[in-house]
């Protein structure tokens, strides 16, 4: 998801400048309207799929008899999505970002149409794996263009147009992929996307052109194997561990043992040394990104389904309750770029996780019959300030502490630690909640008030709420001794 991997363009070398001809346009004038509002219309459109899923993904895993799986359906994106950011970011090196970019997004399309086709869990948590690989390609090559279409002074605001992208998808989104889930089926909510993307790709296709004859790209090294080979052995051990946990017996210990033995070696070379020791400085900046990235939204795959399940909330009022969370992230990103605030940039981190756990924390209170099912929504609005704060409190500090030289191979550190993070935590959410009942939900009763073990869902949000605080432990460690 582009709002949580706001991925700068990785292994990309720096990129040329291009010359501002126009140097009292923006981003809507003449000569980058089409190409800005096309690459916007990207994001949107991934954005609104997102949002789109929590709310449709209750009900496509009962109707599917794969609640067992769900949590793959979300993880299974994020492994994939390992794998394809390396490979953009070479591929741009060596092709530029147009290439890349629209293979993405031909891959995003057919992830779409084979997880709204699935017969069967599997095949659905198939399709999502292809949305991953796509959605990667995409991340990756969208910055790109921004690096290489718009002159310097510009940039900001394309980065900021990104994030603005996020609002409208998390107020509608619910509400149209509820309606959609009651009225025609959550199939649709897959299936009619693809039909949006064609949009964008009209207009921004003869802007990229253009861009592409201005700003040519020298032909680059070839791919870097061993780094390639790093990233497949880190998506295809994460894989591995998730179907272990889920068989939780003695016939998943081989693959949870390949899969360990793929993924330790992958993540020390992909990530900077000392990262997984919460090293002071730079490793902990990187380490932290994963932290929050992997609670927040590992919590968050499941609020919609215990929102169903226990308090009988319809696909739409569920989604809704994330939208909260959507609208206090924009808040909490602007708060922490407020002039003056740099100098409180390790309280911001550490109050980002506090406030991301109490969050999470609090999002379990309405399995309490008692609690009115809207104190969800109160939480998640308060957990998105803090993942606002804390998410890019940790990117500016990664870019304060990296030397110019260093800046995108740190940056692909950060993406790689928030994807990690996604498949990681979320796998063992889903671990954690098969193996309390969560996978012995019943279609028939899925919607039922109180249906399910409610204790599963405890479990989940409070282990989240427990790495959050972990991540404000460390925050102290961002800081390098003198």
């Amino acid at each position: 998801m582009l709002r949580m991997t706001t991925a700068s363009p990785t292994s990309v070398d720096p990129v040329p400048i291009p010359l501002d001809d126009d140097p009292g346009g923006g981003v809507l004038g003449g000569r980058y309207r089409a190409l800005t509002l096309g690459i916007v219309s990207v994001v949107l459109v991934i954005a609104f799929e997102a949002t789109a899923v929590n709310t449709a993904m209750p009900t496509a895993a009962r109707q599917l008899d794969g609640l067992g799986l769900y949590a793959f359906a979300f993880s299974g994106y994020f492994t994939t999505t390992l794998f394809a950011l390396v490979v953009s970011g070479q591929w741009c090196d060596r092709r530029g970002p147009l290439q890349p970019l629209f293979a993405g997004i031909a891959v995003f399309g057919v992830g779409l149409l084979v997880a709204g086709t699935a017969p069967g869990m599997w095949v659905f948590v198939a399709g999502r794996a292809v949305q991953g690989l796509g959605g990667g390609l995409v991340i990756v090559a969208l910055y790109v263009v921004v690096g290489r279409a718009y002159p310097e002074r510009l940039r900001p605001s394309v980065f900021a147009a990104f994030s603005s992208a996020w609002v409208l998808p998390s107020i509608v989104g619910p509400l149209v992929a509820g309606a959609v889930t009651q009225h025609l089926g959550w199939r649709w909510v897959f299936l009619a996307v693809p039909v949006l993307i064609l949009l964008p790709l009209a207009v921004m296709g003869p802007a990229l052109a253009r861009s592409e004859r201005e700003h040519p790209v020298a032909r680059g090294a070839d791919f870097d194997r061993r780094r390639t080979l790093l990233a497949a052995m880190a998506a295809l051990g994460a894989a591995l561990l998730q179907y272990a946990g889920q068989r939780r017996d003695l016939v998943g210990l081989l693959p949870g043992v390949a899969g360990a033995a793929l993924l330790v070696p992958a993540v020390l070379g992909l990530l900077p040394k000392g990262t997984l020791r919460a090293g002071r400085g730079l490793p902990t900046v990187i380490l932290l990104r994963g932290v929050a990235a992997g609670a927040f939204f590992a919590a968050e795959a499941f609020i919609p389904l215990m929102m169903t399940t226990q308090r009988g909330l319809s696909p739409t009022l569920a989604g809704l309750t994330l939208t909260s969370g959507g609208l206090s992230w924009a808040l909490g990103s602007w708060l922490q770029g407020r002039p003056g605030a740099e100098r409180y940039r390790e309280a911001m981190i550490r109050g980002g996780f506090v406030l991301t756990a109490l969050a999470i924390a609090g999002a379990a209170l309405v399995l309490v019959p008692g609690v009115p099912a809207w104190a969800a929504s109160v939480a998640w609005g308060i957990g998105g300030v803090g993942m606002g704060l804390a998410v890019a409190s940790v990117s500016v500090l990664m870019m304060k502490l990296s030397a110019p030289e260093d800046a995108g191979a740190n940056s692909a550190a950060l993406q790689m630690s928030d994807a990690l993070g996604n498949v990681l935590l979320t796998g063992l959410a889903g671990v954690l909640f098969a193996a309390l009942g969560g996978g012995a939900l019943a279609a028939a009763h899925g919607t039922a008030e109180g249906a399910g073990p409610p204790g599963a869902f405890a479990v989940v949000l409070l282990v989240m709420a427990g790495v959050a605080l972990l991540g404000a432990l460390l925050s102290g460690r961002v800081r390098t001794r003198s």
